[in-house]
C-alpha cells in the first residue's frame, strides 16, 4: 500500500507587524522620557510610603545635605530674573552672557560673591565634589532667604503665580538644618511645601 505524503507547510512567519509595534513603543518610550538632570549635591533621600507629584513649573527646590544648602529654580525666565534682584540686593553686576548662563543652571551652592565664578565653569566642573561650597544660611549672612525672596518676587512678576517649594533632604542629614530651612520658609509665611522622600515627595 502507497504512503500518503503529507503536504509540506511554509515555516515562514511574516515578522513585519512585530518590527512594527517593537518601532513604536521603542519611539514611544524616546520620546517620553526625560534625562536626569546632575545635581551638584547628590542626596539618598528617606523612603515614604504616600506619593504626591511635584509640579513641573513655578517651583523651587531646596536641597540640604552634609549641613550645606543648594537652590534650584524652574524656568529660565525665573532664574534670569531672580539673579537680577539678587545682583540688586549684593550690589553685584552680570553681563547678558553671564545671565543667559546662570538661566541654564539647574541648582546651585554658592555664595553671591562666588556666582561669576561658578557660571564661568563648565556643567561638569561645577558639580566636582568640593566646587560648591552651598548657599550661607545662618543669622547673619542669610542668603538663603534673599533668593527665596527674588524667586518669589520673579514668579509672582513673571507668571502671576505663588511660589511652591520642594524640600530635598538626605535621609541622615540631622535635623536641625531642616529646621532652619523650614524657619527660613515660615519667617515669609510659606507655610505650605514639599517634602521630597525617596521617589515620591510628600505635601505638608
Amino acid at each position: 500500500m502507497a504512503k500518503v505524503k503529507m503536504s509540506k507547510k511554509s515555516t515562514k512567519i511574516d515578522m513585519t507587524a512585530m518590527c512594527d509595534v517593537a518601532f513604536l513603543l521603542l519611539s514611544f518610550f524616546v520620546m517620553t522620557s526625560t534625562a536626569k538632570v546632575p545635581e551638584p549635591l547628590p542626596v539618598d533621600t528617606p523612603a515614604s510610603t504616600r506619593e504626591t507629584k511635584l509640579p513641573e513649573t513655578d517651583l523651587v527646590t531646596i536641597t540640604v545635605g552634609k549641613e550645606k544648602v543648594f537652590f534650584g529654580m524652574v524656568g529660565q525666565d525665573v532664574r534670569a530674573n531672580a539673579l537680577g534682584k539678587i545682583a540688586e540686593k549684593y550690589k553685584l553686576s552680570f553681563t547678558e552672557e553671564e545671565t543667559k548662563r546662570f538661566s541654564l543652571i539647574d541648582g546651585f551652592g554658592v555664595p553671591a560673591g562666588s556666582l561669576k565664578g561658578l557660571i564661568s565653569l563648565k556643567s561638569d566642573e561645577r558639580n566636582k565634589d568640593g566646587v560648591q561650597s552651598g548657599i550661607p544660611y545662618d543669622s547673619i549672612d542669610n542668603q538663603l532667604r534673599e533668593w527665596i525672596l527674588a524667586a518669589r518676587f520673579a514668579t509672582k512678576e513673571l507668571h502671576q503665580k505663588e511660589l511652591k517649594v520642594a524640600i530635598k533632604g538626605d535621609a541622615k542629614e540631622e535635623y536641625p538644618t531642616i529646621k532652619k530651612v523650614i524657619d527660613i520658609l515660615q519667617d515669609q509665611k510659606v507655610n505650605k511645601f514639599f517634602l521630597v522622600t525617596g521617589l515620591r515627595t510628600e505635601d505638608f
